[in-house]
């Protein structure tokens, strides 16, 4: 049951935060060097959140996590395989500023960053939450088990079921890793309860 808030709504409440991320300057590096801050993109009362580790170019540039290539990996995993529409869930980053050179996010980087990702998810209340890859699998549950380890079972965080697959740009340099990506999408959506889905 999803409670409400007392404070306001799960859209203004983000919205609210999304000012205070565009403004951080937490991260001297980053906030120099980014265009401009990626907050998230979706339905602000979600079932589900992909979560991936930083924006890239594409994303820097146009101010919205996962475009590009990979951005339509990730569109055609949410509406070919899951039979869902990208509106309804809501995308994320554990870093809402390009790293230089797209490089992993240091653990400086990521703590700094961690409040707003743990408020984004306090407000939108999701039941389940797919790890793109290991950067993002690996902060959100504090752990450094690999990916390849992380998948295939059913994590917790903060009572929220979390599932790991590869990141959408690893399985475009690796076609062979989308069998895999797509037992851990019907894992998920087994999770979620879904009867029908379609294929990668």
């Amino acid at each position: 049951m999803r409670a409400t808030s007392p404070t306001g709504e799960p859209r203004q409440l983000l919205e609210l935060l999304q000012q205070r991320v565009a403004a951080c300057t937490l991260c001297d590096e980053l906030a120099g060097f980014r265009t401009q801050t990626v907050f998230g993109v979706g339905n602000s009362q979600a079932r589900l959140c992909f979560l991936g580790e930083a924006p890239g170019r594409d994303e820097d540039r146009l101010g919205e996590p996962f475009v590009g290539r990979a951005g339509k990996l990730l569109t055609d995993i949410i509406q070919k395989g899951m039979q869902l529409k990208r509106e309804d869930v809501y995308i994320l980053n554990v870093l809402k500023c390009r790293p230089p050179g797209n490089r992993n996010p240091t653990p400086a980087e990521a703590a700094s960053c961690r409040p707003f990702l743990e408020r984004q998810l306090e407000i939108i209340q999701p039941e389940f939450i797919c790890c793109l890859g290991s950067v993002a699998a690996q902060n959100l549950l504090q752990t450094r088990e690999s990916i390849g380890r992380l998948r295939g079972t059913v994590h917790q965080f903060r009572g929220i079921k979390v599932v790991a697959t590869y990141h959408p740009a690893y399985l475009l340099r690796n076609p062979a890793a989308k069998k895999d990506t797509w037992e851990d999408i019907q894992l998920l959506m087994q999770e979620m309860g879904a009867t029908n889905g379609g294929t990668l």
